[in-house]
């Protein structure tokens, strides 16, 4: 099933406290970017995030986020500024220290 942009936008808004988020829509789904790093995505109406070390902490539960995917993280909150600490350390190193 395909993310509406209903979802979208509720992510986004989310997200306002973070610089630099972009969305890139691919065949029905988002992938969301901070200055051209891509972090996660949206898929099937879900707030997804990468998995690294840094966002494992915050205990967030793991899905596939379509089949043969890798597993990612999924956000599960409406807390502004725990989003934006989360999304920060779903980039990769060198792009989360940029403007943060």
């Amino acid at each position: 099933m395909p993310s509406s942009f209903d979802y979208l936008n509720y992510v986004l808004e989310l997200l306002k406290e973070v610089d630099g988020i972009t969305y890139t829509k691919m065949m029905g789904e988002y992938i969301l970017k901070q200055y051209g790093a891509i972090f996660g995505g949206i898929y099937d109406n879900r707030f997804l995030v990468k998995t690294t070390d840094k966002n494992s902490r915050y205990q967030m539960k793991e899905v596939i986020p379509y089949p043969s995917a890798k597993p990612m993280y999924l956000v599960d909150s409406d807390d502004y500024e725990l989003v934006k600490e989360i999304v920060l350390n779903s980039l990769p190193n060198k792009k989360s220290q940029r403007r943060t």
